[in-house]
């Protein structure tokens, strides 16, 4: 359910060497989708010592049961909380629907709120669309609950608009974006950082 890429440019400044290792997670199960393009353009981005795993278990995961939460954890729950947790940052790329993000990554994220696994975790959001608009209202409707979830949320975060004319071949290819997005993990790097120096 999970992969991991990295790749072997030079690392950057902000990075400052230590060894970090990020979770990256698409909102959407489509086979051709935007976000899950831009989770694998993430993270294929990565240059060491920075390495990504590539979450793909949404769509394994049972419906949320607080019952079942308290009872017995199924396995696909708790390989999830186990990657979060040991991770130091979470890359969430989610579509838009109905106002909101998907059905799947809101589950995945109710599965994540009694475990406590993104208290003070740095968190980037992104949101592609081929609307004008990138998904703002899914951006914030993820921001809220990220945040009453303890999250350590990275202003960096950003909105992707149009966002299939920036791709091609399932990864974006556009420059301007591609630098977003490389903006984005020096943030999640710089602010991974911060966070094993203070503990």
């Amino acid at each position: 359910m999970t992969s991991s890429v990295s790749s072997s440019v030079a690392p950057p400044a902000q990075s400052g060497g230590a060894p970090l290792h990020f979770i990256a997670i698409s909102g959407s199960l489509r086979a051709n989708s935007l976000n899950t393009g831009v989770v694998l353009t993430v993270s294929e981005l990565c240059v060491a010592p920075v390495t990504m795993t590539v979450y793909g278990g949404l769509g394994s995961l049972p419906f949320f049961n607080q019952d079942v939460e308290e009872s017995c954890p199924p396995p696909e729950v708790v390989e999830l909380r186990e990657l979060i947790a040991a991770s130091d940052g979470v890359f969430i790329s989610s579509p838009e629907y109905a106002h909101g993000t998907s059905g799947v990554l809101k589950n995945g994220l109710e599965w994540i709120v009694g475990g406590g696994e993104l208290v003070d975790k740095p968190v980037a959001v992104v949101t592609a669309s081929p609307a004008a608009t990138g998904g703002d209202r899914a951006q914030a409707w993820l921001r809220e609950t990220l945040e009453v979830m303890g999250a350590d949320i990275l202003p960096e975060s950003m909105c992707i608009p149009v966002a299939g004319a920036k791709m091609s071949g399932g990864r974006v290819t556009e420059e301007a974006t591609l630098q977003g997005l490389r903006d984005v993990l020096a943030a999640m790097a710089r602010a991974a950082a911060v966070r094993a120096a203070g503990s």
